[in-house]
């Protein structure tokens, strides 16, 4: 059975250089057949590799597989318009989450208004319950691991995820500001041995979490803008979405700006270094 930690060792290995099939079977200890398997369920799931085989046909056919290209994201032009503006963007207010949400269909979309951001927290521990694989979050500095009402406790959800074995991925901030956070998130990995939970440093204007591959919420902050007729309250804004398409698209988009950023554990070292 591919478990989350046999997919973090073939992936890897992977990115250090091309592997073939058989490498890679010795590598994790499996047959061929196994090893064949596991790359193409995490070829279709994950999408961070990707194969090539040569000789295709032949009884010399030779399966090379590499660390999936990130550069093409896009397959529209609407896409491509929204995928420069995240990319050159670095604050939440350079970019619009409604802008995404606009092209999604009505009826794999919903919006939800709330006036504070702890008032959503019910809705996100049923999201959070039903992952089954793979977290992908784009945060700031992971301030909403701390929100907590009575009976629930996200950073705890989010321990209840690593339990399970399920894969946490994030981009966010790794600085002076969030490195609580960011240690605290990174403490599960060493309370379970289980090492779910990477982090890399990137400035970038997304507040989202895709679970699995069935379902995106981004999270949009509107401040009051102190003039007449206009919004007097600060108010947050949830888009969520079930479009197979926009979905994997955020997806690539992850991975895109995830492949070039820096570890979290090598800003930690520079950071312990200076304060």
């Amino acid at each position: 059975m591919l478990d989350n930690k046999t997919i973090r060792t073939i992936e890897d290995f992977v990115y250090s250089k091309p592997r073939s099939i058989q490498e890679i079977a010795k590598h994790i200890g499996k047959n061929w057949r196994t090893a064949d398997r596991y790359i193409h369920q995490i070829e279709k799931e994950f999408g961070t590799i990707t194969t090539r085989t040569f000789r295709e046909g032949t009884r010399g056919a030779l399966k090379i597989v590499y660390w999936a290209s990130v550069e093409k994201v896009s397959n529209s032009v609407f896409q491509e318009e929204l995928e420069k503006q995240i990319i050159l963007a670095k604050k939440k207010e350079d970019f619009s989450s409604f802008d995404i949400f606009q092209h999604i269909s009505e009826k794999r979309k919903k919006v939800t208004i709330e006036e504070r951001e702890g008032d959503n927290i019910d809705e996100l521990k049923k999201r959070l319950m039903t992952t089954k694989k793979q977290l992908l979050i784009f945060s700031g500095n992971l301030s909403f691991i701390n929100l907590k009402n009575k009976k629930i406790d996200v950073l705890g959800e989010l321990e209840e995820l690593v339990k399970k074995g399920v894969s946490i991925k994030v981009l966010c901030r790794v600085d002076l500001i969030g490195k609580d956070n960011v240690e605290k998130l990174l403490s599960l990995n060493y309370k379970y041995g289980k090492e779910l939970v990477e982090i890399r440093h990137a400035e970038q204007p997304l507040r989202a979490i895709i679970y699995d591959e069935s379902l995106a919420t981004i999270k949009e902050v509107k401040e009051p803008t102190g003039r007449i007729n206009e919004l007097n309250k600060k108010v947050f804004i949830y888009y969520g979405f079930k479009d197979r398409e926009w979905i994997n698209w955020l997806r690539r988009i992850f991975w895109k700006i995830f492949s070039k950023s820096v570890d979290s554990h090598k800003r930690l070292q520079e950071i312990d270094k200076i304060f």
